[in-house]
């Protein structure tokens, strides 16, 4: 629930200065927890970490935009995309770094003593929860590959 007072917080200041692309992407922030408190089987409800999550969720959005429209040749629209996704990175926790991310699955290989490429989902599945909000879910996948092919 203090995520979600900060964002509107921050809003108001975006209002206040003017900073529309600041504005623009709290404005989703604030549109997608809206969205999943009204939810079907939602609770009105919401915690940090589901907040943490739609952040998530609505950077890799719009990067895959940004991604999408470079490929285009649309450079200023893809410009927008970064730099609301940059506005909302803000309330992420840090992402570590793909050394980082490869020492921290190299413990959770040895811990679950995975040894061969069939037993990526019991890696997978203990690491996805472990590196949650810290590193993306394509990185995990391709370093866990790496380390048991």
């Amino acid at each position: 629930m203090e995520l979600e007072k900060q964002i509107q917080a921050d809003m108001v200041a975006a209002m206040k200065a003017k900073e529309t692309v600041r504005l623009a992407a709290l404005r989703g922030i604030k549109a997608a927890i809206l969205l999943a408190k009204t939810s079907e089987g939602g609770n009105g409800e919401i915690t940090d970490a589901d907040i943490l999550k739609i952040i998530g969720k609505l950077v890799k959005q719009r990067k895959e935009s940004a991604e999408i429209y470079s490929q285009q040749n649309r450079q200023d629209l893809a410009d927008n995309e970064l730099a609301e996704a940059a506005a909302m990175e803000v309330y992420l926790p840090k992402q570590l770094s793909e050394d980082e991310v490869k020492a921290e699955l190299e413990k959770i290989i040895a811990e679950v003593g995975a040894s061969k490429p069939s037993d990526m989902g019991k890696v997978m599945g203990v690491a996805t929860k472990r590196l949650a909000g810290q590193a993306d879910g394509k990185l995990i996948s391709t370093v866990v590959k790496q380390l048991l092919a």
